[in-house]
């Protein structure tokens, strides 16, 4: 019966092919307008389209005003449209006349000629339909043209394009622009990725411009517009593969891809896109790769805003139609489609593709996997190509004219009449304070206040949370009223305001006793953020060490989420490290730290984590180890902070199954390709601390030449070349024992080991720590114990004493003084707090 209904399948689909084909094919012809070639009289063919000259076209008009073309007398462009250019002056228009409503491709091209001057004076921004298509937009010279595409929902009538000069000493440029007419449908249906539904994108999104970020051919090379059905550039994926010993590619598919009805066309992407591939690297576990790998692409986007994703598939890897062939896609890690290329069409060859709405998080990256499925009888996956376009949701206009004149106007008109009536106001106020008797008036911190650590009768941590499942009421006696925080903290007053991210602000405040305090507050009003500060209490109450932040009490009154830690005088080791670029024009060391206490500030770390792997309470699992969230008090001994993505485990197991949470940068790449979370996650995070102590730079800079964006890559490299001291901190140069910073040098390295099993556990990066702070202050000549492929960690006497009692807080490995237990707090004072 099964092999009937597959028979049935397979004759209904090929029924359709032909037909299907042929309807794609004539519904739709790229459109002859508009082509437009800016600042020429003549008309160049390119690419298989007339490219108009804007001098002498009755299709469109170019306003009037201080612009004028400027063509290139060097002919040093192989292409003519890029021979020419228009230069405006002032803020000018083009205005085109739309035959059909529908979506368009918008695209500008701008190119760098000699004969066009200083290219970085040029400072302008674009609009068009109310939006502002490109922003505080500047071209610097290049060999290669900057295309700028968007995808934008234009009705019947008169369509204008506005540049619009930054200021008066700028101007705007552009060398050609396209406007046509996309295929219908082009954008039909997409999956909310963050709702998890299927929505309409002409109901939700099509009045919002969508503007392409990326264009991957996966698996294949750079795709050309002569070889492309909508004239668009698509490049290689090399560059973007997380780890190119995870994926191989798909061997050319020599036949035409079988396009279907329903289901892509050789319009949404060329044959070249779905006849190139590449699928997992399944080879035997001896060569390294294992097949469990995901194969994940990571693309630099804008933080924080909504981009529009689409994944094309066509099933070129199979010989035969495989009925269990499924595989999974996922997108950051919290989103996974099964991907069933049987349901789509039961032969190979077939194209489809899923559209997707997805909102960026604070990486500044969109990550996209795909992996295996236990179930499905095939243990590989693939794609074909990607594209992502960022939604413009900023609103812009161009006054005009009268328009201009007129609006000037009522706004004198407007200012004179409100200034009046604010006059009236405050002589009104003004009488009636001098007439009303003297009187104090009660502040926050004059509030009554329940005791110190009393409860509420309403808790936040009895919500539900979003899985649907309510949080138990912790009730540890930590309790801080509201109120007492208010009065701590003068009623959240600004000038307090010590930092702030992603969970919420963090305050500056005294507790009644005298306690300095740092208090982290959840922004209130929104649910965000409750798993995490539930998790924080719960290991918080647990665990006590000295190089451990501590916590003093919560608040889960109403809608507060609110956490309170002893203030920490020296605020996080990166503050002590280096300026980040919003800091400044450069990323540059501020640090004056000496080795010896960047040495003591890592060791203190170190036992920090060595405990929660370890501790009475069960192995702890950071999961977000990195130089915000290491503090230092005001002796600079550090304590690690920020447990809210902490996770539990069971000493005997060997990983715990999650979604990949961290800060990028920090990641164990094993972690990120198997979703399998291990102490020696921790180890590699604080491998990428090493270094930016030794380095005093961030861990990821994308301001930075390629090879030198990702820290732990970099410091690496200069390792395996025995050249480590040529990295070093400026500050430090000179100052750093060659033997201590040989055996810094290889610890980093082995905490940044690939593979987990070859990374060494806490204590063992403990020891090495403790005894590369010997090494800075010895002077005897290297022995042979010293080298590299020797563990000297067990064949020397440990440098300080090690005590090892019943109390956590007498667990120790060196001499450095202990504190007594109204000092083993701490607390959050960062720049990028969760």
């Amino acid at each position: 019966m099964a092999e009937l209904q597959y028979q049935k399948i397979i004759i209904f689909t090929l029924l359709f092919h032909f037909s299907s084909f042929f309807f794609y094919s004539s519904a739709y012809n790229l459109p002859e307008r508009y082509f437009v070639n800016c600042g020429s009289s003549s008309s160049p063919i390119v690419y298989g389209r007339t490219f108009t000259g804007d001098q002498n076209s009755r299709n469109f008009a170019v306003s009037s005003g201080h612009n004028h073309p400027v063509e290139d007398d060097t002919n040093l462009s192989s292409i003519e449209l890029y021979q020419s250019a228009r230069i405006f002056r002032k803020n000018s228009s083009y205005e085109l006349d739309i035959l059909e409503n529908g979506t368009y491709v918008v695209r500008f091209h701008f190119f760098h000629f000699s004969s066009m001057g200083n290219l970085s004076d040029a400072r302008f921004g674009v609009i068009a339909s109310g939006f502002s298509l490109l922003s505080n937009f500047s071209v610097q010279k290049s060999n290669f043209a900057l295309i700028e595409e968007l995808l934008l929902e234009i009705p019947l009538g008169k369509f204008r394009i506005d540049f619009v000069l930054y200021d008066e000493k700028s101007f705007a440029f552009v060398n050609a622009i396209e406007v046509f007419l996309a295929p219908p449908e082009f954008i039909s249906n997409v999956h909310d990725v963050s709702g998890g539904t299927e929505i309409s994108y002409h109901n939700v999104f099509s009045s919002v411009p969508l503007q392409v970020i990326h264009r991957i051919n996966v698996g294949g090379d750079n795709i050309m517009p002569n070889n492309d059905t909508l004239l668009r550039y698509w490049i290689p994926d090399d560059a973007y593969i997380f780890n190119n010993n995870t994926a191989k590619k798909s061997d050319f598919f020599n036949d035409k891809p079988k396009y279907q009805l329903g289901g892509a066309t050789e319009f949404n992407a060329p044959d070249f896109v779905y006849k190139t591939a590449k699928e997992m690297n399944i080879v035997d576990n001896t060569s390294g790769v294992d097949n469990k790998f995901n194969i994940s692409w990571r693309f630099e986007v804008k933080k924080g805003v909504q981009h529009f994703v689409r994944v094309h598939f066509c099933d070129i890897v199979s010989s035969t139609p495989n009925e269990n062939f499924k595989f999974s896609l996922y997108i950051y890690s919290t989103f996974s489609q099964m991907i069933w290329p049987f349901d789509h069409y039961p032969q190979t060859g077939a194209p489809f593709y899923y559209d997707f709405v997805v909102d960026s998080d604070d990486s500044g990256f969109l990550i996209i996997s795909v992996g295996s499925q236990s179930v499905s009888s095939v243990r590989t996956a693939f794609l074909n190509g990607v594209e992502i376009m960022q939604l413009v949701k900023e609103k812009s206009s161009v006054e005009r004219g009268n328009d201009l004149t007129k609006k000037r106007f009522l706004i004198i008109i407007g200012s004179s009449i409100g200034g009046l009536v604010l006059v009236l106001i405050i002589l009104s106020l003004g009488l009636f304070f001098c007439l009303k008797k003297r009187k104090k008036p009660v502040e926050a911190i004059d509030w009554p206040l329940a005791p110190l650590y009393g409860g509420s009768s309403y808790s936040r941590t009895t919500d539900k949370t979003s899985i649907g499942s309510p949080l138990l009421d912790l009730n540890l006696g930590l309790k801080v009223p509201f109120a007492e925080i208010l009065r701590a903290t003068k009623n959240f007053n600004t000038k307090l305001k010590i930092g702030e991210g992603g969970f919420g602000k963090v305050y500056k405040g005294i507790l009644r006793n005298g306690t300095k305090v740092a208090v982290k507050r959840s922004d209130p009003g929104h649910g965000q953020g409750l798993p995490e500060f539930h998790t924080e209490i719960t290991i918080l109450s647990k665990i006590r060490h000295n190089n451990l932040v501590s916590l003093i009490g919560y608040c889960d009154e109403r809608d507060e989420m609110i956490l309170v830690y002893e203030f920490m005088e020296k605020g996080t080791l990166r503050d002590h490290l280096y300026y980040l670029k919003e800091e400044c024009n450069e990323s540059s060391s501020r640090s004056e730290l000496s080795w010896n206490q960047r040495v003591e500030i890592c060791i203190g770390a170190a036992k920090g984590i060595h405990y929660l792997h370890t501790g009475s309470n069960g192995a702890i699992i950071h999961r977000d180890i990195k130089s915000t969230n290491i503090l230092l008090d005001e002796h600079y001994v550090a304590k690690v902070a920020d447990f809210g993505l902490s996770r539990s485990g069971i000493l005997d197991q060997t990983h715990v199954s999650t979604e990949v949470k961290g800060s990028f940068g920090y990641l164990d790449p094993e972690y990120f390709r198997c979703l399998q979370l291990t102490q020696k996650s921790d180890v590699y995070s604080f491998g990428v601390v090493l270094l930016e102590v030794l380095c005093a730079r961030p861990a990821i800079d994308h301001t930075l030449p390629r090879d030198q964006i990702n820290l732990a890559d970099w410091g690496v490299s200069w390792q395996m070349k025995g050249e480590l001291e040529k990295i070093v901190d400026p500050f430090l140069v000179g100052k750093i024992n060659p033997n201590s910073l040989r055996k810094f040098g290889e610890t980093m390295e082995k905490c940044l080991q690939e593979n987990g099993v070859d990374r060494p556990n806490m204590v063992d990066v403990l020891w090495d720590l403790e005894y590369t702070l010997q090494l800075q202050h010895t002077v005897a000549p290297r022995e042979p114990y010293e080298d590299s492929t020797t563990e000297v960690s067990w064949n020397l006497p440990m440098p300080h004493s090690i005590h090892v009692g019943e109390d956590d807080e007498n667990y120790s490995f060196s001499n450095a003084s202990q504190v007594n237990a109204t000092e083993i707090f701490s607390q959050l004072k960062i720049d990028e707090a969760r």
